[in-house]
């Protein structure tokens, strides 16, 4: 493997997807100028949320409609951001086969600086070890507040706007247990939907993890935040959850929220800044 020189442009691999949301991840990020995507791994999209609900005997109508809702708007938010056609090396592999040897391997054989994940399964192989301090993951959440599943969804019901956004770790064998590297809070806007939220943070995300990855070597320690957090699993979004989460957004939550940040009211919990993203 290549020896790594400091401030060398990096090679990296994506561990990613293949819905909409992280074509535009990968796209976008193979466009940046001071590093070269080599391979972007892309599991697929058997267990996405639309697949999910579709298939499960008890889906409620509301859970249907968001799932639809969703798939709707990654294609009205994203699918014109992606006309530039840059696309990496991909390799197309099924739900769950990220941790099979031969991934592995073809992960090995790409000679990575760097690893960046988003959106793939739990990462169980030996690229952890072998890539400790150079392998990155972003969590669409704000950690270690909402760990888990759903992390950009309960802070809406439980009325934790200022927990909605992204973190970016260093990946370990827990979820979502790794050393911060940097946090990003969510934009807000009067009329949002789960929706228009959730994109604009993974637009923000996709920008912020370029701009990690162009300035990888001159990476930070920061101190991290201190906070018992929530743990959800994927089981805990049902259908009463999927109400709850539509009936706070009808009562005014968002804009109870920009009124607080406007007359410097607002509950903003401590996140991670990177000292190297201000320089």
């Amino acid at each position: 493997m290549n020896t790594v020189a400091h401030h060398s442009r990096k090679r990296v691999v994506l561990l990613t997807g293949s819905e909409i949301r992280h074509e535009y991840f990968y796209r976008t990020l193979a466009a940046r100028s001071e590093f070269d995507v080599v391979l972007a791994v892309c599991e697929g999209d058997e267990k996405s949320l639309l697949n999910r609900t579709r298939a499960a005997d008890n889906s409620s109508w509301l859970e249907l409609q968001h799932a639809e809702a969703r798939q709707q708007a990654e294609e009205d938010f994203f699918r014109s951001a992606m006309s530039s056609g840059t696309c990496p090396p991909l390799l197309q592999i099924a739900k769950g086969a990220v941790n099979d040897d031969a991934v592995t391997q073809r992960v090995l054989d790409a000679e990575p600086d760097v690893l960046a994940c988003y959106g793939s399964s739990l990462i169980k192989s030996e690229i952890v070890e072998r890539f400790a301090g150079r392998f990155i993951n972003v969590h669409l959440g704000l950690s270690p507040y909402y760990r888990g599943s759903g992390t950009n969804i309960f802070p809406i019901i439980n009325d934790d706007l200022d927990l909605l956004g992204a973190t970016f770790m260093h990946i370990d064998r827990g979820v979502d247990t790794g050393r911060i590297i940097h946090q990003m809070r969510a934009q807000l806007a009067l009329g949002d939907s789960p929706h228009s939220i959730g994109n604009r943070i993974i637009r923000q995300m996709t920008a912020t993890y370029g701009d990690l990855l162009a300035r990888f070597d001159d990476l930070t320690d920061e101190p991290q935040p201190e906070a018992e957090g929530l743990l959800y699993r994927m089981a805990d979004f049902d259908a009463a959850a999927c109400r709850a989460m539509y009936d706070r957004l009808n009562s005014g939550i968002v804009e109870d929220y920009l009124r607080k940040l406007t007359d410097g009211t607002a509950t903003q919990r401590p996140v991670v800044t990177n000292r190297a993203l201000a320089s």
